[in-house]
């Protein structure tokens, strides 16, 4: 038992086949930093490599098919379906098992997804003001008080980047936002009944020079050191 608790977690990231690397690369930073060990995850897997996982964090890339969530078809650009079914397929083996699951950007849509959610499908179309696409902290965002991702983040109000082609829209029945912008775009979601299952439409793994982001991965690393204790525990 004392081996188990000492070992540092094994936190599964999804990515792109063809252009994820960056993107592992910064989340992988951060999870090493927050001290887990990250194991890239891809639709070139089969599903059964999250049954070896101590945590799951799905993370940004393409847009997700409108065919996931019933949207319309004809705005589907630059999409991955295999990696959507991946995905999905990964969400349906770490739920039930209480996995502690952190959703960056695209994984923030898929998780309100695969729990019944939809998305907008075209931000463009909206000509939203805040709808600017910057890997610099410049949008604005507002932390629903009393939520986990408040706590996290210590901070009411914080600025974070915004790359985002797609955002929620019907937030599923089972998860609540946690953070919106300031035209009332979704930036955040969480379930509380779960012990760890959030999702946030920013990339914090590219702004791990403020203190406030990194709370985010060890927070989900901390969830899974006691998911793993659990685990092991003797049957009372």
């Amino acid at each position: 038992m004392a081996q188990e608790q000492e070992r540092r977690p094994l936190i599964g990231v999804s990515t792109s086949r063809h252009r994820g690397r960056c993107s592992y690369a910064a989340n992988a930073l951060a999870l090493r930093l927050a001290g887990a060990r990250p194991k890239r995850l891809g639709a070139d897997q089969p599903p059964e490599v999250v049954d070896e996982l101590d945590g799951l964090l799905i993370g940004g890339g393409d847009d997700i098919s409108a065919r996931v969530y019933e949207g319309d078809f004809t705005l589907d650009v630059r999409i991955d379906e295999e990696r959507d079914r991946f995905e999905l397929a990964a969400l349906e083996r770490a739920v039930p098992r209480g996995l502690p699951i952190m959703g960056v950007c695209r994984g923030a849509q898929m998780l309100n997804v695969f729990f019944g959610g939809t998305l907008h499908h075209d931000l463009d179309e909206k000509l939203w003001r805040t709808n600017r696409r910057t890997v610099m902290p410049q949008l604005r965002i507002e932390l629903v008080p009393g939520t986990k991702l408040a706590r996290l983040i210590k901070h009411p109000r914080v600025f974070v980047n915004a790359i985002h082609h797609q955002a929620i829209d019907q937030l599923a029945d089972n998860l609540v936002a946690a953070a919106h912008d300031e035209e009332h775009i979704i930036q955040g979601i969480e379930d509380r009944q779960r012990p760890f299952l959030i999702g946030v439409q920013w990339h914090p793994e590219l702004l791990i020079y403020h203190s406030h982001q990194r709370n985010l991965f060890r927070a989900l690393v901390d969830a899974t050191r006691t998911h793993m204790r659990e685990d092991v525990a003797p049957a009372s």
